[in-house]
């Protein structure tokens, strides 16, 4: 994977999957939701404004690519995606399986109850399908 400057939150919190292009993808360490993030590979960066215009297109894309293998992966309900960055100022952006009936369903993620990791067998196995519908 490439190696660039990693806001160190993102760091922690998320899994490394693949760089798939002007991306970082991750993997959150929540098993309560697939929850999947892109990070642009461009130091300095906070705001989707300032990439270029073609990096704004690939972000687009790969984030409707992520999107769509995920919904396929794990049959959601809904697919949210945003970039919000209050908090981690490095760009990024969170794409989030969910079904009616999750933890905090319909109600946010962000900050709700404590994160539960994934055990490393079944982020494997998550990851791996990942993958195969990317």
């Amino acid at each position: 994977m490439t190696t660039f400057p990693l806001d160190e939150r993102l760091q922690r919190d998320g899994i490394p999957i693949a760089s798939i292009g002007l991306c970082q993808l991750r993997l959150m360490n929540d098993r309560r939701w697939p929850w999947l993030i892109l990070i642009p590979q461009r130091p300095g960066v906070s705001e989707i404004f300032e990439l270029t215009p073609l990096d704004q297109t690939m972000l687009a894309f790969e984030t409707n690519m992520v999107a769509t293998a995920l919904k396929k992966v794990t049959a959601a309900d809904k697919i949210n995606i945003g970039a919000l960055g209050n908090i981690v100022r490095q760009l990024h952006v969170h794409i989030i399986a969910r079904r009616e009936g999750d933890p905090n369903w319909p109600g946010p993620v962000w900050g709700f109850g404590k994160a539960e990791p994934w055990p490393e067998d079944e982020h494997q196995v998550f990851v791996a399908r990942i993958l195969e519908n990317l």
